[in-house]
């Protein structure tokens, strides 16, 4: 049974850091890519990057890149997310999404979701 389990969220200061932690089950991390994503209150879900199973990372927000960065543990079937110089424009629920094989913008690439984590960044 394939699940996805986001940890780490929390309430941050502008400025902060966050490491969001996805550990994955029921299949082989090394083969498929994992995508992270955001919503925030009245908007839509929105891309903010994918690693791909080789590990490299494709950017789809522009707003994040500098700041953010994602990693894996293959043997921990674990996927983080670390994101440093938080804004309050990244308060949001974040998910990570096993992908079909590789990395996709769109949502309708990923099979598999996680249940989110919330993440505000406030003073």
């Amino acid at each position: 049974q394939v699940q996805l389990v986001e940890s780490g969220g929390g309430l941050v200061q502008p400025g902060g850091s966050l490491r969001l932690s996805c550990a994955t089950s029921g299949f082989t991390l090394d083969y498929y890519a994992i995508g992270w994503f955001r919503q925030a209150p009245g908007k839509e879900r929105e891309g903010v990057l994918c690693i791909g199973g080789s590990g490299s990372s494709t950017y789809y927000a522009d707003s994040v890149k500098g700041r953010f960065t994602s990693s894996k543990d293959n043997a921990k079937n674990t996927v983080y997310l670390q994101m440093n110089g938080l804004k309050p424009e990244d308060t949001a629920v974040y998910y990570c999404a096993k992908s079909f094989s590789t990395c996709s913008r769109s949502l309708y690439g990923y099979d598999y979701w996680g249940q989110g984590t919330q993440v505000t960044v406030s003073s």
